[in-house]
């Protein structure tokens, strides 16, 4: 009893700590807008929904302070006594410092957004105690002096670095690299020197502005940089074009007709292993680069006009062309290459905008015949169509129709950070239930057990119209070793199959649903499958408490409303029910799309909440799962 004392007054304590800290912050700030009437003193921040601040339902400490596009000013001292902020956004404001910015009491903090302000001094302290940082933005302020580059790349977990439009100075050193760095600009600074090799991955942009920053990506060559007198370099370029004269120039020379004589063996020796100059047969693809298109071609042959004469399978919704030379000779753009194949957009000569994927193996023809002809007849509104094929011995193409609005993945994980559009809930939980629909289109059409087999976010579309549309469903069946490129949306009982033949028959439509489960803790969570730390975002997931979903699992971009967080917490009920370890603890596809439009509210005019109903009719499939007895769901 003394010890429930004990810690009821503790936690009101360490409450007040908070509570004081924001109203002392409230006091010091020049708030024009009156964006902060809601801070009283006779209410409480956690409990009365202050502006912007967010707590920990448990402990009712502030864990996400979002304060933006206020015109607030003033001090942010106060805000050090938020010790466990875990997100702190004050971005487009005028808060000012009268001394060096101290990151050292925020030990919890993943995202720090200071863009646009009137911050001064040299780089914030304490950043080294930051050890979970995730984003760090302190762009469009006036920061100067040296970045402290060799404690930045000692945070494992940092995704973002924006420093630009400050007034830095000095080289970017650094001996390790961000392995895991996706957003890096330090442009219109004064930085010098020579770019850092791992660093020559991000755009001309992130460098643009540093007068005397050199190396690539930029084009200023380092060495024409150098401070040297202009009377030197003219020497050293003198002595050096002497040193290369009479033997050294013999020596390369003979270097190199060593090297052409080897490379034409080479080549040689690999033309005559491969039959390059047989009768043709061989068509694998070969492409020729001209600017940003490329051109698909064949190696030449007897058989070339023979086979580009030959015409598609042609299915619902392909015009603009029949034959294979119409595809093989129009421009065309890399998308990506993958385990399966390599895809382009290809424009053909009619202005039509198609998909093409180049399979690379897949299994024998007779049997692979068999399998275009049930996904050409695949057509749901859910589903991005097959509309033409062409599958020879030598060749398998997959024409699909093109969408232009991207994948779920790019808006989901695209551009995270200062300056994205965030994708609402409603669209979210639109893009799962419509997703969803496809899946159970997919898994009931004429009963032939097809499973998609390669489900990721990456494989949901969005057309123009803004509907969320699976791609390339049954590929899977077709291929001669089918093996999943991303281990994170693979389910468990795959993990050992290492995929050999006997995967495709241990694959099974209960594969598919924890691949979905997976896609559902992405939309809830904002982060990728991949997870974080080494660590799975399945595993992550299952190992945080429910009680603590709110603050630590749901995406920051979408807190606030407790309406739409009680949708959300429905959602990872169902999501965790798909990535059950077991496959007969998860539910069919059906049911999954059914708890999915309860939870937009459709079916309540039926007068009940139809999830329960549909939890009852999975349990007379399977008994009730451990999952869902623990969710408390059956």
């Amino acid at each position: 009893m003394l010890f429930m004392i004990y810690f009821l007054f503790f936690s009101l304590g360490q409450c007040s700590v908070d509570f004081n800290a924001l109203l002392s912050f409230k006091d010091s700030v020049f708030d024009p807008s009156n964006s902060l009437s809601s801070w009283v003193n006779s209410s409480n921040p956690c409990i009365d929904s202050w502006y912007g601040v967010t707590c920990n339902p448990s402990t009712h400490r502030v864990t996400r302070l979002v304060l933006e596009n206020l015109n607030l000013s003033g001090s942010t001292h106060s805000l050090h006594h938020l010790s466990y902020l875990r997100l702190l956004s004050l971005k487009n404001n005028r808060f000012f410092s009268s001394s060096a910015v101290n990151l050292s009491s925020w030990l919890y903090l993943r995202h720090l957004y200071l863009r646009q302000n009137l911050f001064s001094g040299t780089f914030p302290v304490g950043i080294s105690t930051l050890r979970r940082l995730h984003r760090l933005d302190l762009s469009h302020n006036n920061f100067h002096g040296e970045i402290p580059m060799t404690k930045l790349t000692q945070l494992p977990f940092l995704l973002t670095l924006r420093l630009e439009s400050n007034s830095f100075t000095g080289p970017l050193n650094s001996i390790a690299s961000f392995s895991s760095m996706s957003d890096f600009n330090v442009s219109e600074n004064k930085l010098s020197g020579d770019i850092p090799a791992w660093m020559s991955r991000f755009p001309v942009s992130s460098f643009e502005g540093n007068k005397d920053l050199c190396g690539q990506p930029l084009q200023s060559d380092c060495f024409n940089r150098t401070a040297l007198p202009a009377t030197i370099k003219q020497k050293i370029r003198h002595s050096q074009s002497k040193r290369l004269s009479n033997g050294v120039v013999l020596m390369i020379v003979a270097v190199d007709v060593v090297a052409v004589m080897a490379a034409l063996v080479t080549i040689t020796w690999c033309c005559y292993k491969y039959k390059c100059f047989s009768d043709g047969t061989q068509t694998e693809a070969m492409e020729t680069k001209s600017g940003s298109t490329t051109k698909l071609q064949r190696r030449s042959g007897s058989r070339e006009v023979e086979i580009e004469a030959e015409e598609l399978v042609m299915l619902e919704g392909c015009k603009g062309f029949r034959k294979v030379g119409d595809l093989l000779k129009s421009s065309a753009e890399l998308l990506g290459k993958g385990n399966v194949g390599t895809t382009y957009k290809v424009v053909t000569d009619g202005g039509e905008m198609v998909v093409v994927k180049r399979v690379r193996q897949r299994r024998r023809r007779r049997d692979v015949d068999g399998w275009l002809r049930i996904m050409g007849e695949l057509r749901h509104a859910n589903i991005v169509g097959l509309i033409a094929y062409y599958n020879s011995k030598d060749e398998l193409l997959l024409v699909y129709e093109f969408l232009s609005n991207g994948s779920l993945h790019s808006l989901l994980h695209g551009n995270r950070g200062p300056g994205r559009t965030p994708l609402s809930w409603s669209r979210r939980l639109k893009i799962a239930s419509e997703a969803a629909q496809g899946l159970v289109f997919i898994h009931s059409y004429k009963k032939d057990k097809i499973f998609h087999g390669y489900l990721s976010t990456s494989n949901i579309l969005v057309d123009q119209q803004g509907n969320a549309r699976i791609s390339e469903p049954g590929l899977h069946q077709v291929l001669h070793s089918p093996s999943s490129s991303n281990d994170d949306y693979k389910a468990p009982e795959l993990m050992l199959n290492n995929g050999d033949d006997t995967s495709l028959k241990k694959y099974t439509q209960k594969c598919d649903v924890y691949s979905f489960g997976v896609i559902l803790l992405e939309i809830l969570s904002g982060k990728t499958a991949s997870g974080e730390s080494g660590m799975s975002l399945v595993r992550w997931v299952q190992s945080v408490g429910k009680e603590e979903w709110g603050w630590e699992v749901f995406d920051f971009e979408m807190l606030g409303d407790k309406v739409m967080e009680r949708e959300m917490v429905g959602l990872m009920q169902v999501a965790l029910l798909c990535v059950a370890t077991l496959p007969k603890d998860r539910p069919k596809m059906s049911v999954v799309h059914g708890m999915i439009e309860d939870i937009r509210g459709q079916g309540r005019r039926n007068g009940g909440n139809r999830m329960v109903s549909i939890l009852n009719d999975f349990s007379s499939d399977s008994s009730p799962s451990h999952s869902e007895r623990n969710l408390g769901l059956h």
